[in-house]
């Protein structure tokens, strides 16, 4: 029993570095969503452009889309805006904007100064859609395929080599289902 007492730390020291392992092999941008593979949530929100101007779901163009959760108060988000910009010149799929715990006047400013990515930007003033998408922090991007499904969600800002390895095979996969009529 003395000597069984003596290997306990080092036990303890091997099952503590296999977790340790597991940790870092993750994708900390890879976040666990319930809603992927899941009809995108129902809303019915104002534009961020136009207090008066309602949007929902029968508001999004048939087809690929983009939908990107972002905030002024988000320097990650001010980083990926530029490359927004460009993948909105793509008629692949549109990008949409869910505007998340900001102020509208702040984020009409933005949108007016950096320009505008976005078919329509939502204002999600309560935080309700947000909420439902289980939104951790901005930006995030979910990829929504031609039948309203979340395929993916990302978390972080997008650039051309996240694009190129994370989102394009995704976007050219959903593209092939939609030519085969899927």
């Amino acid at each position: 029993m003395g000597k069984l007492i003596r290997f306990i730390p080092l036990i303890l020291f091997v099952v503590l570095g296999v977790v340790l392992y597991r940790g870092l092999s993750l994708n900390p941008t890879e976040l666990p969503s319930a809603l992927v593979n899941q009809q995108f949530p129902e809303f019915s929100l104002y534009s961020v452009n136009d207090e008066k101007t309602l949007k929902t779901n029968a508001d999004f163009k048939a087809g690929i889309k983009l939908v990107n959760v972002w905030g002024t108060w988000c320097p990650s988000c001010r980083a990926e805006h530029e490359y927004l910009l460009k993948l909105s010149k793509t008629n692949r799929f549109t990008i949409y904007g869910l505007n998340y715990d900001d102020e509208r006047a702040a984020a009409q400013k933005w949108l007016a100064a950096l320009g505008n990515p976005y078919q329509f930007s939502l204002f999600d003033e309560l935080g309700k859609l947000s909420i439902n998408l289980g939104v951790y922090a901005a930006p995030e991007t979910f990829v929504i395929d031609h039948n309203n499904i979340i395929r993916k969600r990302f978390a972080g800002p997008l650039n051309a080599n996240i694009w190129r390895h994370e989102f394009e095979p995704l976007i050219a996969q959903i593209e092939s289902e939609q030519q085969a009529g899927k």
